[in-house]
């Protein structure tokens, strides 16, 4: 049954003018500026330069050039005009559609140019002296190659792909043979079907020695214990000294693992880091700044103002009203921009200073252990504003101090208790613990248990388990791994 009836609700809502500031606040300063430069093209009531309520008179010169070009424009009179313009009189606007929200995130997909990684390939193939059916298979193993150069399908299931979408009968002995010519091209490694088969394929192009020859017996019949470092029994079975082997493994680690990145590497734009805020130590004392470009000069565009107070005087007619309506809106969308920049500096800075002073002992003497613990609710709690705003302002932006370009989020990081009862950073732990790796014998290096042992030593009542999770986080590898001849 149907029922009809007034009720009290609460709702807490926001307005589109929150949702936009709280995006612009997670934007880093090189977005930020192209985010400023987007709305001065879509805004022409917003303009870049200071606000001047007064306008200095112009001077005598000025008087002249403005008569001139008034004579000029005269002169000009003669000229139909109507030629280059429609006869239709409806305003732009008013035939302009937009059918996404003024939420919607406007996403482009990026083109990219230049010759592919498969292109350098086909290139190649066309060159080689091979039969017109090899090319073909070839063709289609190089199409099947992944973004590192691997060959990550098995050949039959290559073989019944032509069968069913090119309709081309082959044998896996033909696929060999393809492949045997793919193998063969630039950059060494490319077509192999696994680590083992790239290192290989790249040491056999090598100028013969002793190290090479090693080198080629340790990947083809030893590779296992290779992997694992187990070199005593590769020094017992291959009857060699350390030192030939040593040469052998340094040959090898200057191998590429993945021969299809090299020309992606190359082709690869160089990432500028601009930083948001500045935090110099200057005789003992921290000076904060916010970096100038995410404080320009904006302001609402004069000749829009003085053209809505001569559309006020008019605005009896239907289409000047309309015209005053549009005016007004994009003066209200300037002014709100324009607020909602300064809200933007105003948060970035409070916030960022709050973080300056909670690690001030870190920014006067660059040292990591100094570093406290500090979550997102304590500066949330200091400036009293809620987390999420915290997390967006600490979202992919940078500081720029004496001791390098760091990313804000570096400064974050869980608390424990040593032995003292203190609370320290758990970063203050993860420095100790990557010291005392760098320093340790390769020859023998440090388990988890010594490690854990040796923190305890230090005052932090550290359980294994958790040295372990630490190390992973600075992706160190296990005591076997990091073992050297």
């Amino acid at each position: 049954m149907l029922k009809q009836g007034l009720y009290l609700k609460l709702q807490q809502k926001l307005s589109p003018q929150q949702i936009q500031l709280m995006k612009m606040l997670q934007l880093p300063t090189i977005d930020m500026e192209q985010r400023i430069k987007q709305e001065i093209e879509d805004n022409p009531a917003l303009e870049e330069g200071e606000d001047h309520e007064e306008e200095d008179e112009p001077t005598e010169d000025q008087a002249i050039a403005e008569n001139e070009s008034t004579d000029e424009e005269n002169e000009r009179d003669d000229f139909d005009m109507s030629d280059y313009f429609p006869d239709d009189d409806t305003p732009d606007y008013k035939l302009t559609a937009k059918n996404t929200g003024p939420d919607t995130e406007e996403r482009e997909t990026p083109l990219s140019g230049g010759t592919t990684f498969q292109d350098s390939l086909r290139a190649q193939l066309s060159l080689r002296s091979c039969d017109e059916r090899t090319e073909i298979l070839a063709e289609h193993l190089i199409g099947n190659l992944d973004e590192d150069g691997y060959l990550r399908r098995e050949l039959d299931a290559v073989v019944n792909d032509l069968a069913f979408t090119q309709n081309i009968s082959a044998t896996k002995e033909e696929l060999e043979r393809a492949l045997k010519e793919v193998q063969s091209l630039d950059p060494a490694g490319t077509g192999a079907r696994d680590l083992r088969e790239c290192l290989l394929l790249q040491v056999r192009r090598l100028p013969h020695s002793l190290d090479q020859r090693i080198a080629e017996e340790l990947l083809e019949k030893h590779f296992e214990a290779f992997s694992k470092k187990h070199y005593e029994r590769i020094l017992e079975r291959l009857e060699i000294d350390e030192d030939a082997l040593k040469g052998a493994i340094e040959l090898i680690v200057r191998l590429n693992p993945k021969p299809g990145n090299t020309q992606r590497e190359t082709s690869k734009p160089v990432l500028e880091i601009v930083p948001d805020f500045s935090v110099m130590a200057i005789d003992g004392q921290l000076e904060l700044s916010l970096n100038g470009r995410n404080a320009p000069e904006l302001r609402v565009s004069k000749a829009y103002r003085d053209m809505i107070a001569e559309y006020q005087r008019n605005k009896k007619d239907k289409e000047q009203r309309e015209a005053l309506q549009f005016i007004k809106q994009k003066l209200d969308s300037a002014k709100w921009f324009i607020d909602a920049i300064k809200q933007r500096q105003h948060t970035l800075l409070v916030t960022m200073e709050a973080i300056m002073e909670h690690q001030r002992e870190f920014f006067l003497t660059g040292d990591e252990t100094k570093l406290k613990p500090m979550i997102l609710k304590d500066i949330a709690e200091k400036v009293k504003l809620d987390i999420s705003t915290i997390s967006r302002v600490a979202n992919s932006k940078y500081v720029q101090t004496n001791y390098g370009t760091i990313l804000l989020k570096f400064f974050f990081s869980e608390s424990l208790t040593n032995e003292a009862g203190e609370e320290v950073s758990t970063r203050e732990v993860k420095k100790i613990l990557k010291d005392a790796i760098e320093a340790e014998d390769k020859h023998k290096p440090l388990t988890d248990d010594e490690l854990t042992a040796l923190l305890k030593g230090k005052g932090y009542n550290i359980a294994r388990r958790t040295v372990a999770k630490y190390r992973e986080q600075l992706s160190l590898p296990v005591a076997r791994l990091r073992k050297e001849l």
